[in-house]
């Protein structure tokens, strides 16, 4: 399983949206931490379907982005935004992304929201909104490096693979969670991460810059050896293909170097 926790992806600008994204969710999970996560939070800003569709005008579809229902979630969360969300500011430029960025996650939200119209559970969180910032990464990057720890059994590595590979086993494990998860997701929205998603990926043609072009960014040393057809892996065990690639994609990114 890959641990995103950089890319070799650097902004032209600085991404001043995202950092204030950041900030404010960050700022507003202190308050709900100060508060000992008062259920009353979740209830009155969190976005409930079965509320929203009997009277289509809450606006707890925008404040329910900026909560978060623990640590791990809000960590999770602003890490991602953190690794792809300034580059995708610039390539749209600061207004026209944090529209995206609503919209992604106002999209993700009545997705989810479709599938169990009926329920009562608040739905908490920016992951639809962050899931559109990843399918338009991917229209826009897919060849990036993205620096990723590898867990095999009790060892960590840290390698760099192609961003459609990280972010193509992402939107691909919210499928199979919900198959294996129960009827509520197991309290996680994955239809709503597959609704940003898809919207991202979408809409990004419509935000980006006239410049930008998808799909346009050089090779990078991962991308090269991941297409290389002279790489061959060991496919008896699992291992073997990790710790395969990682030697010859680090050694390809050792070899761009001199």
């Amino acid at each position: 399983m890959f641990f995103p926790i950089s890319d070799d992806n650097p902004s032209s600008s600085r991404p001043y949206v995202t950092y204030l994204l950041i900030g404010l969710c960050s700022f507003i999970f202190i308050l709900q931490y100060l508060s000992q996560m008062n259920p009353v939070i979740f209830y009155n800003y969190g976005f409930i379907p079965a509320a929203f569709f009997s009277d289509y005008s809450s606006l707890t579809i925008f404040t329910s982005m900026f909560l978060h229902g623990s640590f791990f979630h809000i960590l999770g969360n602003m890490l991602y935004l953190w690794i792809f969300g300034d580059n995708v500011e610039d390539s749209m430029g600061k207004t026209r992304f944090i529209i995206f960025y609503f919209t992604c996650g106002i999209i993700a939200a009545l997705t989810q929201a479709l599938i169990d119209p009926s329920s009562d559970i608040p739905m908490v969180g920016a992951s639809g909104a962050i899931a559109g910032v990843l399918g338009a990464y991917l229209m826009l990057f897919p060849r990036a490096n993205v620096k990723c720890l590898v867990f095999i059994i009790i060892i960590i590595q840290m390698i760099r693979v192609p961003a459609f590979l990280v972010l193509g086993i992402w939107i691909i494990s919210q499928f199979f969670n919900i198959t294996i998860s129960d009827s509520d997701g197991g309290g996680v929205a994955y239809f709503a991460h597959i609704g940003g998603f898809l919207s991202g990926m979408f809409l990004v043609s419509f935000f980006k810059k006239k410049e930008v072009k998808l799909f346009k960014q050089k090779s990078t040393a991962s991308w090269e050896f991941f297409n290389s057809n002279e790489k061959e892996f060991n496919f008896k065990k699992n291992d073997d293909v990790v710790l395969d690639f990682m030697k010859k994609s680090e050694d390809e990114i050792e070899r761009r170097k001199h």
